[in-house]
């Protein structure tokens, strides 16, 4: 008996392992500070270690991770009244180290890229961030938001449509190498 609950831990132990930066970086983006954004992602492994048989066996374990980091984010986002997501000094934060192929790594000055997604309402930054940041599907993006394909299209048309209209900031990303 002692044998299944520590595959199970050995388990999620290697899931946390393979997954912690990609958890790291989407929660940096939601929150907007390093020690809130590892807040969320211990609260969020903690939900998930308690229901790891059920979440171990679903499908796609990380979609189910993502979720619940998306409702935990939410319910935080609805018990303060405002969130500081951009620090003023960001000095003490820890750089991202940029997968390969990351277009927003691309943007020359991504502190000004965060503080124009902290403009964001939740629910856009939340699209916007799954959308484009961590390139998923429409349909795996309001899978992870709890919502329609329709409001993932509107809320990242709309969070998109603001970032392009900060005077400079579309200036700074690059596509393929032009600017």
């Amino acid at each position: 008996m002692g044998d299944g609950k520590q595959t199970r831990n050995d388990e999620f132990q290697s899931f946390v392992v393979g997954r912690w930066p990609r958890l790291m970086r989407t929660a940096f983006l939601l929150t907007g500070e390093q020690h809130a954004a590892e807040d969320l992602v211990q609260s969020t492994l903690e939900r998930v270690y308690a229901a790891w048989r059920r979440v171990g066996a679903a499908d796609d374990p990380e979609a189910y991770v993502r979720r619940v980091m998306i409702n935990a984010h939410a319910r935080r986002h609805r018990r303060r009244l405002r969130e500081f997501l951009a620090p003023k000094d960001d000095s003490g934060l820890v750089r991202e180290v940029a997968d390969t192929g990351d277009r927003m790594a691309q943007a020359d000055d991504r502190s000004a890229l965060l503080q124009a997604l902290a403009q964001l309402p939740l629910r856009q930054r939340e699209a916007v961030v799954l959308r484009y940041w961590e390139d998923l599907t429409e349909t795996q993006a309001a899978e992870a938001m709890g919502c329609s394909v329709g409001t993932v299209k509107s809320n990242a048309a709309k969070g998109i449509a603001k970032l392009r209209a900060i005077p400079g900031l579309a200036d700074m990303v690059t596509y393929g190498g032009r600017k």
